[in-house]
C-alpha cells in the first residue's frame, strides 16, 4: 500500500495578522496531485487538523472540501485529533463519515480506534491514537499503571503487534528517540516545555509497528528509526521556519516492512528571511519573488519611520520588520538564531539555563548530581 502520511495542516491558521487559507488550499490541491500521480491508497492526517479547537467557518468548508475530493477519488482517510484540535467536534458524523471511507478518531476512551484496510497483501491495521494527556489516559483505564506521558501511552496503546501482524500507527504526541527531535513552529515552545518535565514518550513503546505516522513537531523527521516518523506541516507556520523545506511523507508499506520518501510541497507565497538597509532591500533590481512573506532585519543605523510602508510597497506581504544596526543580528531577539543556538546545547546545559531563569540563581554541585541521578533513573 501506498500510505501519504500528512500532519498538522492547522486550517484557519494565522501568522501576523496574515490569513493563510488560500496558501493551505494550495498545498492541498497539490496533495491531491501527488495522490494521483504516486497511486496513493490511503491518507494518514495525524493531528492538528485546524489551528484552534473553535476553528473559523472557512476552515471547516476546506476540509470538507478536502475530504470530499479524496472521497471523490476512493482514497481511505485516517484522521486523529491532535493538541490544537477539539476531539469531541472533531468526532462529529465519524459514524455517517466512515462509511465513505473517511476515519475519524478525536476522543480516546479506552484504546486506538482500528480500521482495518486491505491491499495487495491482505489486511492492514490502522491504530488510531488521538493526542491524550495522562489523566484522560488514567480516567479510561483506572487500574493502569500511569506515571507519565511515557506510561500512559503505553497503557493506552496495549499489546503491541506481534510478529507476522501488519499495523500502522497513527499518533499526535511528543516522541523521543534517543536525542531530541529538531522543533521549529508553533509546537516548538510545547515541546521545550514537554521535554523539561520529562513529558516525552520513547519511541521504543512503537516496536512491531511497520510504519509509525506521528504529527505534533513542524519539521519531518525521523525518530529512533526510519518507521517512526514526523511528517512535519506543509507550510511555514512561524517566522523561525523561514526557507525550510515543507514536504508530504510517501509510505510504501510491504508484506513486512515500510520504507518512506520525503515529496516536496511548493508553497503559494515562501517564507523568507532577509537582512540589510532598507533601500538595498526594496531597490527594483533586488526584489524578486515580491509575493512572497518576508520578515525583514533592517541593519540601517537608525530607525525610519516609514520602513513599514516602503518594505511593504516592494513586498505587499512583509509580515515582520526588526533593526540589528550594523548587522549584527540581536541574538536575544532573533528567533531563528535563537532555535539554531540551542540546538546546540545539551541537556545539561538547557536544564541550567532554565533553572537560572526560574530561581534566580545557578545550580548547586549537590543540585547538578541530583540532576545526574535523575537522568540517570529515566534514561535520559
Amino acid at each position: 500500500m501506498n500510505l501519504l502520511h500528512l500532519a498538522d495542516l492547522h486550517l484557519g491558521k494565522r501568522v501576523n495578522g496574515f490569513d493563510l487559507l488560500p496558501d493551505q488550499r494550495y498545498i492541498l490541491e497539490q496533495v491531491l496531485d501527488l495522490c494521483t500521480a504516486h497511486n496513493v491508497q490511503a491518507v494518514a492526517l495525524a493531528g492538528d487538523i485546524y489551528d484552534t479547537a473553535l476553528p473559523p467557518a472557512a476552515a471547516v468548508l476546506l476540509l470538507d472540501w478536502f475530504l470530499t475530493e479524496l472521497a471523490h477519488r476512493n482514497i481511505p482517510v485516517l484522521a486523529i485529533a491532535g493538541n490544537h484540535d477539539s476531539a469531541e467536534r472533531l468526532d462529529y458524523a465519524a459514524g455517517l463519515l466512515s462509511n465513505q471511507q473517511v476515519y475519524l478518531a478525536g476522543q480516546f476512551t479506552s484504546a486506538p480506534r482500528r480500521v482495518i484496510l486491505q491491499d495487495e497483501f491482505g489486511e492492514l491495521t490502522f491504530d488510531l491514537l488521538p493526542f491524550v494527556r495522562p489523566a484522560t489516559v488514567r480516567h479510561c483505564l483506572p487500574d493502569a499503571d500511569i506515571r507519565d506521558e511515557d506510561s500512559a501511552i503505553a497503557a493506552a496503546l496495549g499489546p503491541l503487534p506481534t510478529a507476522g501482524e501488519r499495523r500502522v500507527l497513527i499518533a499526535h504526541q511528543m516522541v523521543l528517540g534517543g536525542s531530541l527531535p529538531t522543533c521549529s513552529g508553533s509546537e516548538s515552545i510545547a515541546a521545550d516545555v514537554n521535554v523539561g518535565t520529562v513529558q516525552a514518550v520513547d519511541a521504543a513503546r512503537f516496536t512491531g509497528y511497520l510504519y509509525t505516522a506521528l504529527g505534533h513537531i513542524h519539521r519531518p523527521q525521523q525518530v529512533g528509526c526510519p518507521t517512526v516518523r514526523y511528517a512535519g506541516s506543509p507550510l511555514c507556520y512561524s517566522l523561525d521556519e523561514c526557507g525550510a523545506q515543507k514536504s508530504a511523507v510517501l509510505v510504501h508499506i510491504g508484506a513486512n516492512g515500510a520504507e518512506s520518501e520525503l515529496l516536496p510541497l511548493r508553497p503559494l507565497h515562501a517564507m523568507r528571511h532577509l537582512t540589510g538597509p532598507l533601500d538595498q532591500l526594496t531597490a527594483a533590481d533586488t526584489v524578486t519573488d515580491a509575493e512572497d512573506y518576508i520578515w525583514a532585519t533592517l541593519t540601517d543605523p537608525v530607525p525610519r519611520p516609514d520602513a513599514m510602508a516602503v518594505l511593504r510597497a516592494a513586498y505587499p506581504n512583509a509580515m515582520k520588520l526588526d533593526y540589528a544596526p550594523g548587522g549584527a543580528l540581536d541574538t536575544g531577539s532573533d528567533a531563528i538564531q535563537q532555535a539554531a543556538q540551542l540546538r546546540t546545547m545539551s541537556f545539561d546545559e538547557l536544564f541550567a539555563r532554565f533553572f537560572e531563569k526560574m530561581h534566580g540563581r545557578t545550580l548547586t554541585p549537590e543540585e547538578t548530581a541530583a540532576l545526574a541521578q535523575l537522568r540517570q533513573e529515566a534514561g535520559l
